[in-house]
């Protein structure tokens, strides 16, 4: 799907309406092409206390949503899979919660099995992204 940032922006947020827990959505793709945009939208859409922010450097975030707690994890500064055990993917998954991962890719064997994967790329009109659910 080629998307402007507005139609990103409901895709994620039409998205998250529709999501119930449990769920882990993986979502890839090249630096600035839209994860964390895509993962804010979803929360909107969650209806989550506050807005999403990047986790780049706290790896994880927690937010409150009526559908119960939803996590932000990004894994691209993880080196190695076994860094990806310090997450606490094993308590999220306990909360029966919504996990959100971004480069889910990098945590290797210790990524549990993904509901929903999503790849997203630049478009050679940089007005546009590529979204594609593998």
């Amino acid at each position: 799907m080629r998307l402007r940032e507005d139609e990103l922006n409901r895709f994620g947020e039409d998205l998250g309406s529709a999501l119930r827990p449990p769920v882990i959505i993986g979502i890839s793709g090249d630096l600035g092409a839209g994860k964390t945009t895509l993962v804010q939208a979803i929360c909107r859409g969650l209806g989550a206390e506050v807005p999403a922010t990047s986790p780049t450097y706290a790896l994880v975030h927690r937010y409150e949503s009526p559908s119960g707690p939803v996590f932000h994890v990004d894994c691209y500064r993880l080196k190695s899979s076994k860094e990806a055990r310090d997450l606490g993917l094993d308590d999220i998954l306990l909360q029966k919660a919504i996990l959100l991962v971004e480069w889910p890719e990098k945590a290797g064997h210790m990524m549990p099995p993904l509901d929903r994967y999503f790849q997203l790329s630049h478009d050679s009109d940089t007005a546009y992204r590529i979204l594609e659910e593998r």
